[in-house]
């Protein structure tokens, strides 16, 4: 029998997805989640604990001798390592547990990617401990410090001089003091020359360590700090065919000399007029709900994609379907609890909008980044031309009014 166990935090915007396109394809699908209860709607899962990954292996070959699997797939960041060592215990098909570590270490990918020689700012490396005055001072502005581990740009800061680093070297600590993790380096910070220019992503399959890439976003909104917070994502890219290639070959070097091999990648680049520049590859597919801008063939979703290269299946000849399409990933203007969204329905009903999913219920706590990993929601459309996707999101977005109150004020109503 064919049995996929999919490694799904309970944070993940991405299990519907994968579910469906699980019994699209009629395939069992077990879930390794850290609270198991929340999917248990599937017949089979296990609760696991991410940042435990020798126990976590330990139970997931546990569960396998009464339940054998086929392939194991991770959904997110958090997922990726624990998938890795997990196959390697099992015999199954994997990029090995080091190659993986090596997407979750930003320094440790700066490391390897110089050495090969792509193109790099200048970087370093701040342990715990380290004397911050020195630090600030030896840096070239801007800068920008970011965790090694983190993803989705928390924790990520622009700087412009001594003092702006200083405070954000200490908003960044208090950020990862509070992530309980198993990683050596998840309490460090990376330091390095900011990078001007036109940012894209990259969303490819490795099938046999050769690269296919599936599709080219644009991200039209200018990403200069201080926070990077993402919102739009635009494919296909309008950037020069030879620029395109440009980009192609770099991601394909960096992940070559990462040693990744086989499944998805999400790599993140700029390009500016001194060449294309890696910002960070990672070894699972683009997250939240970005997926949905992405069909291939007749319909076939990005999740049913992945999980048909984990089984051995042929991706072959499915390409992304012609239309131009993109996402607007909602930005959390302020924090405080979100009350109330209006406008959905006015921004539902712009042409070329396909959906708004507005993902935090009400009455939950909204924080921006670098604080925050999460959106207020998405909105998709699809047009003929990049241009005309754009235009479509930026005006479902103004059509959108979002009411949060102010901690102190909510806690003040409620009393």
């Amino acid at each position: 029998m064919v049995r996929v166990l999919l490694l799904i935090p309970t944070t993940s915007y991405r299990a519907a997805d994968f579910l469906a396109a699980a019994e699209r394809m009629g395939i069992e699908v077990a879930i390794g989640s850290n609270h198991f209860q929340a999917l248990d709607h599937v017949n089979r899962g296990l609760t696991l604990d991410f940042a435990n990954t020798l126990g976590s292996v330990h139970s997931i070959a546990a569960f396998a001798r009464d339940f054998p699997l086929t392939a194991i797939v991770p959904s997110d960041d958090e997922s990726v390592l624990l998938a890795a060592e997990a196959s390697r215990a099992l015999g199954l098909r994997q990029n090995s547990p080091k190659t993986v570590a090596a997407t979750r270490d930003k320094y440790r990918q700066r490391m390897l990617w110089q050495a090969a020689g792509l193109l790099m700012p200048t970087f370093r490396r701040l342990p715990r401990g380290c004397d911050i005055d020195s630090a600030a001072e030896s840096v070239t502005y801007p800068s920008v410090l970011k965790p090694l581990a983190l993803s989705a740009s928390r924790g990520v800061l622009r700087v412009n001089n001594a003092k702006q680093f200083r405070k954000a070297y200490a908003r960044i600590a208090k950020i990862l003091n509070g992530i309980p993790s198993s990683s050596s380096t998840s309490g460090e910070i990376l330091a390095e020359d900011y990078i001007p220019g036109h940012e894209v992503a990259v969303e490819g399959l490795l099938v046999n360590g050769g690269l296919q890439v599936v599709a080219l976003f644009d991200k039209p909104d200018p990403l200069v700090g201080p926070a990077f917070e993402e919102t739009l994502y635009v494919t296909p890219s309008r950037l020069p065919d030879h620029v395109q290639q440009a980009v192609f070959e770099t991601t394909e070097k960096g992940v070559e000399v990462l040693g990744l091999h086989e499944g998805p990648i999400h790599a993140e680049l700029r390009v500016n007029d001194r060449g294309i520049w890696l910002i960070e590859v990672a070894s699972r597919s683009i997250g939240g709900l970005c997926s949905r801008t992405l069909r291939f063939g007749a319909g076939i979703s990005l999740e049913e994609l992945v999980l048909r290269h984990a089984l051995g299946q042929s991706v072959d000849g499915l390409r992304r379907e012609h239309r131009a399409a993109g996402v607007l990933m909602l930005p959390i203007p302020r924090p405080g609890i979100l009350r109330r969204v209006d406008g959905v329905l006015e921004a539902r009903g712009v042409a070329g909008v396909e959906d708004v999913t507005i993902s935090i219920p009400l009455g939950q706590e909204v924080i921006p980044p670098p604080e925050g990993e999460r959106y207020l929601g998405f909105i998709f459309a699809r047009a003929d031309l990049p241009a005309a996707v754009e235009s479509a999101l930026r005006k479902a977005h103004a059509q959108l009014t979002f009411d949060i109150a102010p901690l102190a004020q909510e806690r003040h109503l409620t009393a």
